[in-house]
C-alpha cells in the first residue's frame, strides 16, 4: 500500500463531498509516487532533481504495486536527470484514471459514480472494510501531514490558514520539495484553466456580436 493509493481512496471515497479536478489529482498522485519512491530508497532528490538509485533494480513487482513499479521504470536515469516539476507534468498526465482503475479492481460489483470523473458511467468501489481502505482512513482521520498536504493541493480538502505543508515540512527537505512542487503545479494548471475560460468567453462574445 502506498501514499498514492491512500490519496486516491481519500479523493473518491473518504471525501465524497468535494468535487476534484482529475488533472489536479493526477499531479498530486505523481508527487505521492515520488515520496513513495524516496521512502523505498529507489530515488533521492538532489535539489529539485530526481536521482534514481543506481543499485535499485528495474522490473516488475519490485514494490508490490503495479503503478509504483511503472513509476520506477519511467524514471529518467541519465544526468542531468529530471526535475520534480517535469516529473509531475510527464508522469501525472492521466494518472488519476490509472489509479482509479486499479482501485476499482479491488471492489465488489456494486457501483457508484465519482463526481470529479469526466465519464458518466457508474464506477465500482472496493469493500468499505478492505485493508487498503482502512489504512487510508486511518491516515486521513489522524491528519497525517503528508497525505493532508497532498489532498489539499489536489482540492480534496479546503485550504485553511493552517497550511498542512508547514507541518509536513518538519519531515525532511525531499518532502518539502515535492509537496511545494505539487502545489505550484496545481496552481499553474488552475491558471491555465482560467485563461482558457476567459479566452472562450471572449470568443463567444465576438460571435454574439456578429
Amino acid at each position: 500500500m502506498t501514499t498514492a493509493q491512500d490519496l486516491m481512496i481519500v479523493a473518491v471515497d473518504l471525501a465524497p463531498g468535494r468535487s476534484v479536478e482529475a488533472g489536479d489529482l493526477s499531479l498530486a498522485l505523481a508527487g505521492a509516487e515520488l515520496l513513495d519512491l524516496v521512502e523505498a530508497g529507489a530515488i533521492t532528490l538532489d535539489g529539485d532533481r530526481v536521482v534514481p538509485n543506481p543499485q535499485e533494480p528495474i522490473g516488475d513487482r519490485l514494490f508490490g504495486d503495479r503503478l509504483l513499479d511503472e513509476a520506477s521504470a519511467a524514471l529518467t536515469r541519465q544526468s542531468p536527470y529530471e526535475s520534480v516539476e517535469d516529473w509531475l507534468w510527464r508522469r501525472g498526465r492521466g494518472l488519476s484514471a490509472g489509479y482509479l482503475k486499479a482501485w476499482e479492481a479491488e471492489g465488489p460489483e456494486d457501483k457508484k459514480r465519482h463526481r470529479w470523473l469526466p465519464s458518466r458511467t457508474q464506477q465500482p468501489a472496493p469493500a468499505a472494510d478492505s485493508p487498503t481502505r482502512l489504512r487510508a482512513e486511518e491516515r486521513w482521520v489522524s491528519d497525517e501531514p503528508v497525505l493532508l498536504a497532498l489532498a489539499t493541493a489536489a482540492g480534496v480538502r479546503e485550504r485553511t490558514a493552517d497550511d498542512p505543508l508547514d507541518a509536513a515540512g518538519a519531515a525532511d527537505d525531499s518532502t518539502v520539495t515535492v509537496l511545494a512542487a505539487v502545489n505550484d503545479a496545481v496552481m499553474e494548471l488552475e491558471a491555465v484553466r482560467q485563461r482558457r475560460a476567459i479566452e472562450n468567453a471572449a470568443f463567444d462574445n465576438v460571435w454574439r456580436g456578429l
